[in-house]
């Protein structure tokens, strides 16, 4: 069955009527210079315009508030070693597209998750349209993206986010579920509420799914923010994709090796370590 014929006229839709000229909305074209100008460009910057020493503080900060004194040191090591690198602001920029991706992947993800963690019919509609987008390959997300979106940084923060809002969306949904029916039970005869119990009892004892959603978003966005350098992401995607272009290994391997601390340091500041309880605790 040929399906290139229906696809393509519903593109070809799609950029007709979504692009551009939407009434009030605007089109989606709009939208990513709005996210460009109003998201991306301001935290980008931000980042920019702080003292190295200044970033590494945070990323030990927030290292040690999750996890333990060796987390902390890791993620030190490795964001220090990106400046070591010499690729300081491009890993910046990627990090201000990772944490863009990641915030919007997070707001729709565990609003989805608890939306099927809820409710049986959500889970079950929800479920072959997770199984459909958790096997399709990255370099197809960036297809359709840049259809709606043209080329950019938001185009490859939007492939990021629909990559990874499957995983997002299960581990929340999953970790909801497993909360032990018992403690509901005890909030439902105190008389609390369905928000109630979402809030005061549910999110908090699925905390550590919850640290697992943020950590599985983490790492799946920065994989395709990497290669939205395809499609004008820039920062060190544009580096990998030039020195394989060109053959300039030096500066290929150079972007591959800050990534790779990238990585490392988005990994280690959201992964939650447990910590040795202290003796005679």
């Amino acid at each position: 069955m040929d399906i290139a014929g229906p696809v393509n006229r519903a593109v070809d839709w799609m950029t007709a009527h979504l692009y551009s000229g939407v009434p009030v909305v605007g089109g989606t074209a709009d939208w990513a210079g709005r996210f460009t100008t109003w998201v991306l460009d301001p935290v980008r910057d931000g980042l920019q315009w702080l003292p190295w020493w200044a970033v590494l503080l945070a990323v030990a900060a927030l290292a040690w508030l999750i996890g333990t004194w060796r987390t902390a040191l890791t993620a030190v090591l490795a964001m220090a070693a990106i400046g070591v690198l010499g690729v300081w602001k491009p890993s910046l920029d990627t990090l201000s597209q990772v944490l863009a991706a990641v915030a919007v992947t997070l707001v729709l993800g565990v609003a989805v998750g608890v939306a099927a963690a809820r409710s049986d019919r959500v889970e079950r509609l929800l479920r072959p349209v997770l199984d459909v987008f958790q096997t399709m390959p990255q370099f197809v997300y960036l297809i359709p993206v840049v259809a709606l979106f043209g080329v950019g940084r938001a185009p490859a923060v939007a492939a990021a986010v629909v990559y990874a809002l499957p995983a997002v969306v299960r581990i929340t949904a999953q970790g909801l579920r497993q909360v032990d029916p018992a403690a509901l039970e005890s909030a439902r005869s105190l008389g609390a509420t369905s928000g109630q119990q979402l809030r005061q009892v549910q999110l908090p004892l699925a905390r550590r799914s919850l640290l697992l959603a943020v950590n599985q978003g983490v790492v799946l966005v920065l994989a395709v923010v990497i290669i939205g350098g395809l499609v004008g992401g820039g920062a060190l995607g544009y580096q990998v994709v030039f020195g394989l272009a060109q053959g300039d290994l030096a500066t290929g391997l150079v972007a591959g090796a800050a990534i790779v601390c990238l990585g490392l340091m988005l990994d280690r500041v959201t992964q939650p370590t447990a910590r040795r309880p202290r003796k005679g605790a």
